[in-house]
């Protein structure tokens, strides 16, 4: 990614010691951004605040505290001197548990984003970079998936919350003089090139590569593939794996485009995707072959909430963004798994 000076440019990062988070953290420093973090480290660690230093010799600001206290969010964008523009990340976003537990969803992942905007409303802070969701498109009829297709009824809570999120902000763009672009994300793998970042979840893991990567390490005894019968080429479910450090370049190049008055109108959206589906069972094979390693894995039943099959168009941000996924499948897994070595070194330093 070219070479953007924006020094003195400060951003806040909600959710920024989490997955994707973290690393948009990175990439934000490493392009000249002032970060602030805001994080209730529900599902993440204060650990990764000296992480993200180590690896770009900047350390974020970092405030611990859950966005769901209205007072205290507001207070906190009023007080964050030369404050230019908001990422907003932090949500949960996990699909079978949001099918298990809607209202935790509806609460916490829009309430937050409620206080946000009216934090950005109070004062007057024009710039907010969503992390949204391919969930906004249910089950699409045709594929791949473009911007321009209809956002059907959401398959699980998680991508109702999204879509829901998505108009709160459309609203509030028309009614406050805030500018906002969303960024509809497919599946991010991976790992930053250092191994010091990664997909750390908190507990048993919900998304498919931290689930391979600890079964290979010996954490888990065996990796659960749900669904062995759609129609899909093999049967299991498809998506548009991404890499997150591509993933991450994206929100830098949204946020400098808004700051930087670049944009075609308030309210953006662009799809995040290689434009590839990728089955479970091809996900796996490539892990497999990078790392040499033969995976524990069992075909069980579908998971409530799953959709069969998506992967996206993304010609509009790599036109108006300048934005590309550059790294394949055989990388995102190689990568993850670096990381997960890593932290089984750091495991056996502790124990030493």
């Amino acid at each position: 990614m070219a070479q953007t000076p924006q020094r003195n440019r400060k951003i806040l990062v909600t959710g920024g010691t989490g997955y994707i988070g973290s690393h948009t953290a990175v990439a934000l420093q490493e392009q000249g951004f002032d970060v602030v973090i805001v994080d209730n480290l529900s599902n993440s660690h204060a650990g990764v605040v000296d992480r993200i230093a180590a690896i770009t010799g900047a350390r974020p600001g970092f405030h611990q505290f859950d966005l769901l206290d209205r007072e205290r969010t507001v207070a906190l964008l009023g007080a964050v001197p030369g404050l230019c523009g908001i990422i907003h990340f932090a949500a949960y976003k996990a699909v079978g548990e949001s099918m298990k537990d809607p209202l935790l969803y509806y609460r916490n992942n829009l309430v937050s984003l409620m206080n946000i905007l009216e934090g950005m409303r109070a004062h007057r802070i024009a710039n907010l970079v969503f992390s949204s969701s391919c969930t906004v498109y249910g089950q699409p009829d045709e594929l791949p998936v473009r911007e321009t297709s209809p956002v059907k009824e959401a398959w699980s809570a998680y991508g109702s919350t999204k879509q829901i999120s998505e108009e709160m902000i459309r609203f509030s763009v028309r009614a406050y003089g805030i500018r906002a672009i969303a960024l509809r994300y497919f599946n991010p793998v991976g790992a930053h090139e250092s191994a010091r970042i990664g997909e750390f979840p908190r507990g048993i893991p919900n998304n498919l590569a931290p689930f391979i990567t600890q079964t290979a390490i010996g954490l888990r005894e065996e990796l659960e593939v749900f669904g062995s019968d759609y129609q899909t080429p093999d049967g299991t479910a498809v998506r548009d794996f991404i890499h997150v450090v591509d993933l991450a370049n994206a929100h830098v190049l949204a946020v400098a485009r808004m700051i930087e008055g670049r944009t075609r109108s308030d309210f953006e959206v662009y799809n995040l995707g290689t434009g590839k589906g990728t089955s479970v069972l091809e996900a796996i094979r490539s892990f497999e072959k990078v790392s040499g390693r033969k995976l524990k894995y069992r075909l069980v039943g579908r998971r409530t909430g799953d959709i069969e099959q998506v992967w996206a168009d993304a010609s509009l941000a790599n036109r108006e963004l300048g934005w590309r996924a550059e790294r394949g499948l055989d990388e995102m897994m190689e990568s993850a798994w670096k990381w997960e070595q890593a932290l089984a070194g750091e495991r056996a330093d502790e124990r030493a």
